[in-house]
C-alpha cells in the first residue's frame, strides 16, 4: 500500500553515470528550477533509474552532473511506510529548540560508493517544494526518511554529508571509498541491474 504521501515516479528513464565527490557541481549551490519542461521530465526519469540502478533511496540532479535543485526518493520512513516523489526548488523545515531530537546513525552517499559513517541529523523533517509539472508538494519524514530528505536537499545547495562529519570521519570516509573504489567504474552504474533491494545511500 503506497504511503499517503507518495507521487509516483515516472519509469523509462535511462540510467547516467553518477557524479563523485570532489566535482565542482557537487560543491555549489544550483540554479533554482524554472522550467518544468520536456527536457526537466527526461532529466527526472532518468534520475529515477539512476537511483534505482545504484541502489539507492534518494538523488540529486547534480549526482548526474545537472546544475539544477531537483531531487526524486523512494524511501521508508521509521514505520516502514515507503514514501515515492519528485521535489524541485526544496524549503527544508527541521525542528527546533525542545522539538529537535538529533539521531545519529550510518550514512553514505551514492557519490562516494561504498563509503559510510555515522552523522548526526534531527529525526525528523519536512521539505516543501514542487513537482516536475511545477504542482506544489510537501513531505514529512521520521527515520531514514528524514535523513533522505535532508541528505538530498542539502546536495542541491552544495553540501555533501561529509562536510557534516569531524574531519577524522570524513578521512576514513574516503579511505573506505578508496579500498572499494575498483569495484565502481566511472560510469557506474550504467549497466547494473537495478532489480535489487535499496541500499541506505542516497
Amino acid at each position: 500500500m503506497p504511503h499517503p504521501q507518495s507521487r509516483p515516479l515516472p519509469q523509462g528513464g535511462s540510467v547516467r553515470p553518477i557524479t563523485r565527490w570532489g566535482t565542482p557541481v557537487m560543491h555549489r549551490e544550483l540554479a533554482d528550477v524554472t522550467s518544468f519542461d520536456d527536457e526537466l521530465h527526461t532529466l527526472v526519469a532518468d534520475m529515477v533509474a539512476t537511483m534505482y540502478a545504484a541502489r539507492g533511496v534518494g538523488l540529486a540532479a547534480n549526482q548526474v552532473g545537472v546544475d539544477l535543485k531537483v531531487f526524486v526518493f523512494d524511501c521508508p520512513d521509521e514505520d516502514h511506510e515507503i514514501s515515492t516523489g519528485v521535489v524541485c526548488n526544496p524549503v527544508l523545515t527541521l525542528p527546533e529548540g525542545t522539538d529537535r531530537n538529533l539521531e545519529d546513525d550510518d550514512e553514505g552517499c551514492l557519490s562516494l560508493p561504498g563509503a559510510f559513517t555515522s552523522c548526526a541529523r534531527p529525526d525528523t523533517a519536512t521539505v516543501r517544494g514542487v513537482d516536475q509539472f511545477g504542482e506544489p508538494v510537501e513531505f514529512s519524514g521520521t527515520g531514514l526518511l528524514a535523513r533522505c530528505l535532508q541528505h538530498e536537499t542539502d546536495h542541491l545547495f552544495g553540501t555533501v554529508f561529509g562536510d557534516r562529519v569531524p574531519e577524522r570521519a570524513r578521512k576514513k570516509l574516503y579511505k573506505q571509498h578508496q579500498e572499494l573504489a575498483e569495484g565502481y567504474a566511472d560510469d557506474w552504474p550504467v549497466g547494473v541491474d537495478p532489480n535489487a533491494a535499496p541500499d541506505d545511500e542516497d
